[in-house]
């Protein structure tokens, strides 16, 4: 059911050690609800919980069950995504702990992964908390927004610790399985690092062109003007404010460094384009062209690795970490016979091409 390249060939097809296991998603927003739908689609036994009743009834609605309290949805299952708030995760990771036994693994999606990595392991969770952050999303938000075709295929960000390797692998598993996920292995402070210039940068740069249209006397004409690159530029400036709010918030010291970067570069670009200096302004221009050529030209080359499932887990750990660190992602995670053995994608280089 696995071929040696992709992953699955029908992600929508589920095995029976995956189609056993009973979920939970605390938080059924766009993410949460997005996440909960391609679960009851898979033909995974699915609960529901969020803390505003309509929303409740609108799961309700899904057919799914959605108890009133977040306990009783989270009790006997043995995975349960938190989808809330970045401010509430901490907190709602404790509570959801309290209420599920040992062999639960518990995630979570939230777009920072080093301040709820740290509650875990303060709180000695570590050996079944695994830190996620699925990178889709879209300019809406709520329930009504949710897709069960959002994380399909989705680069998913998963943070192992030393302790956690167990957990990570069922979790890994499910998301290849019934999302057909790219499982993107990382420490929690290479994520954030990581995310600031891939994710968060980007939704203040949208935001501050989106403002400062809004702020042109001319804002109406400019508006009737607008072409793919200024569509395409702003399009996570339409998303809820108060949310990207608290994803820079939750990453503001590597946002920060990361948005250095780019006004040293805007400084660049300015100082050429003042200059009337076309060499230089091309230049810089073309090492942006380049990233971006790069991002749609790359080719992964496959391999897989093998590992005892209870020995050498520094070394595992190791070999996850500097996968998802040279930008490779897992397509296979097989548990079997007293070994796990990952089928892995790594981006060519022009050496390996």
């Amino acid at each position: 059911m696995t071929d040696g390249g992709t992953g699955r060939d029908d992600p929508s097809v589920v095995d029976p050690p995956v189609a056993g296991v009973r979920a939970a998603v605390v938080g059924t927003g766009l993410i949460g609800g997005s996440l909960l739908l391609r679960l009851r689609d898979a033909g995974i036994d699915v609960a529901g919980w969020d803390p505003d009743p309509n929303t409740r009834g609108h799961v309700r609605r899904w057919g799914v069950p959605c108890p009133d309290t977040a306990v009783e949805a989270v009790t006997g299952r043995d995975m349960v995504f938190l989808c809330g708030p970045l401010p509430t995760l901490s907190g709602m990771l404790t509570q959801v702990a309290a209420a599920t036994p040992e062999h639960c693994v518990l995630t979570d999606v939230g777009s920072t992964k080093a301040e709820v990595a740290a509650t875990a392991t303060a709180q000695g969770l570590g050996h079944r908390f695994v830190p996620g952050h699925p990178m889709a999303g879209a300019d809406r938000a709520g329930p009504a927004a949710a897709d069960p075709g959002l994380l399909v295929g989705a680069a998913w960000v998963l943070c192992p610790g030393p302790n956690g390797l167990a957990a990570f692998r069922r979790l890994a598993a499910l998301l290849i399985e019934v999302f057909g996920a790219r499982v993107v292995p990382m420490s929690a402070p290479e994520h954030d690092a990581a995310a600031a210039l891939s994710s968060h940068v980007p939704h203040l740069l949208a935001g501050a062109l989106a403002g400062a249209v809004q702020r042109s006397e001319l804002r109406d004409a400019v508006l009737s003007l607008a072409a793919g690159s200024f569509t395409d530029g702003t399009r996570v400036a339409g998303g809820p404010a108060q949310r990207t709010a608290n994803m820079l918030l939750g990453n503001r010291g590597r946002v920060l460094t990361g948005l250095a970067s780019v006004r040293a570069m805007l400084d660049e670009l300015a100082d050429a384009l003042r200059a009337g200096d076309a060499a230089t302004l091309a230049a810089r221009l073309d090492e942006g062209r380049s990233a971006r050529a790069t991002l749609a030209e790359r080719t992964f080359a496959a391999h897989e690795r093998e590992f005892p499932a209870a020995a050498d887990h520094a070394g595992e750990l190791a070999y996850l970490r500097e996968l998802g660190a040279a930008g490779g992602h897992l397509t296979g995670c097989r548990p079997a016979g007293g070994a796990v053995t990952y089928t892995a994608q790594l981006p060519r280089t022009p050496d390996s091409a």
